[in-house]
């Protein structure tokens, strides 16, 4: 099951990645051309937090199954000295965690404008800062904080 969520959740990460730079080009876009928000605008704001909640599943289900996790936490005093163990044990998952939050809350706000000007400039705020920070807390095979490569 584990290699599996493993799996699941690196493919997802793809998703999650495409539907933000998506839902940004289309903010970017019509809040800089004044263009209306359609239905087609409306259903990329749904989707990418919709990806980004089912990401936000199998991370949590992937964090409980994890035996480096289960690991950090039996060991927590000596296991946090080690930074990549600190890194997904403690830092990984609270910034996806604030990542879903402001997706979500953007998606919210962005639902309850009036205009599509508000609209657009809410989902270019929200869905910016959080994609920000997911590029950030993704263990990237570049990445100092902690590597992974691209597909697992």
């Amino acid at each position: 099951m584990y290699q599996t969520l493993t799996f699941l959740h690196s493919i997802v990460r793809w998703l999650v990645l495409v539907s933000l730079v998506y839902a940004l080009f289309r903010a970017y876009r019509g809040y800089f051309s004044n263009r209306q928000y359609s239905a087609a605008d409306d259903s990329v704001r749904h989707w990418t937090a919709t990806i980004a909640h089912i990401q936000l599943i199998l991370g949590i289900l992937l964090y409980s199954r994890s035996p480096i996790i289960s690991y950090f936490w039996k060991n927590f005093h000596t296991a946090r000295a080690d930074f990549e163990l600190l890194f997904f044990g403690l830092i990984h998952i609270s910034l996806m965690l604030i990542s879903i939050i402001i997706v979500t809350i953007g998606s919210a706000l962005a639902k309850r404008k009036e205009t599509s000007r508000e609209k657009f400039k809410i989902m270019l705020i929200w869905y910016g800062i959080a994609l920000l920070i997911i590029f950030i807390a993704i263990p990237w095979p570049f990445s100092p904080l902690a590597n992974r490569p691209y597909l697992r």
